[in-house]
């Protein structure tokens, strides 16, 4: 018992370390976001209430978390990562290749974040609705790109085996994955999407967000782990996508036959507007996401 209190108690101080790099990752997460911000996001937050930028910045941090845990190697990584290492040559040689890793991603996620928002609401645009409207509900779905694509980025750079072409080739697809599902969304939802929310419609967001999120899990999946082969890599992927694809699409009228029986679930999203229902419809795909992600 005596050892094991020892064994732990010597793992702390590593696992510190990477807190508090975590925590210094964050404040350069927030200076880059200033730097390339083109309003005050301090003026928006306290003097106009902006709820809709502050979900838009949630989804950004919690984005940059998952890219952190990305570059840790696996996710959740700091259970595992390196904790058998005392303070040697090659615990430090890991910790600067996570700070590396994640000071890349960061800036990578402000970047793709700018792609994916231009291709996922495209008839609009985000800043205007953010800024001008306090549009939540694209809010919530700038939240869900930050949230997918971190998620993709921490796929890419996971793992080991490959090198920089693999992770960029996997994050170009997993972005494109990302950019399809939307459009997929889109074609199979009975309302127009982008006018919905366009007219500030926070529950057509929501739902919308939520099922950003869910394929975001299942892309990362198909992206995560030990690179062995492109043959493998790239059939992983596309198996993992059409199902990713196919389930997610088979639990929204799952979702809509047996949760809601008497009901619509579009009506209640673009006619009642009802956010109960987009926030159900949201955990259920996110649920299913998670499912398929442990158990395959």
């Amino acid at each position: 018992m005596a050892d094991a209190f020892v064994d732990v108690l010597e793992q702390i101080p590593r696992g510190l370390v990477y807190v508090g790099m975590g925590i210094v990752l964050l404040v350069f997460a927030k200076f880059v976001q200033d730097f390339i911000t083109p309003y005050k996001i301090q003026v928006q937050l306290r003097t106009h209430d902006n709820v809709a930028l502050a979900l838009s910045i949630t989804g950004y941090y919690l984005g940059i978390v998952i890219v952190f845990l990305g570059a840790m190697s696996q996710p959740f990584g700091l259970i595992v990562a390196d904790s058998s290492l005392g303070f040697t040559e090659a615990y430090w040689e890991d910790v600067l290749r996570v700070l590396v890793y994640t000071a890349i991603g960061i800036v990578v996620l402000n970047v793709a974040r700018m792609i994916v928002d231009r291709l996922v609401l495209y008839k609009f645009s985000t800043e205007d609705e953010i800024i001008n409207d306090q549009n939540v509900g694209t809010g919530a779905v700038e939240a869900a790109v930050y949230v997918s694509v971190g998620l993709v980025i921490a796929g890419s750079i996971s793992g080991e085996g490959g090198g920089p072409e693999t992770s960029l080739a996997f994050l170009a697809l997993g972005l494109a994955a990302l950019i399809l599902y939307t459009l997929f969304y889109e074609f199979t939802s009975s309302y127009d999407l982008h006018d919905e929310i366009e007219k500030d419609n926070a529950a057509v967001g929501v739902a919308l967000a939520g099922n950003l999120v869910a394929i975001g899990i299942v892309v990362f999946k198909s992206v995560f782990g030990e690179f062995t082969t492109w043959e493998e890599g790239l059939a992983g992927f596309l198996i993992y996508a059409v199902v990713g694809f196919a389930l997610l699409f088979v639990v929204r009228r799952i979702t809509d036959l047996v949760l809601f029986p008497k009901v619509s679930v579009a009506h209640e999203l673009a006619v009642d507007r009802n956010l109960g229902v987009a926030f159900i419809v949201s955990a259920m795909a996110i649920s299913v996401s998670l499912i398929l992600f442990f158990a395959v």
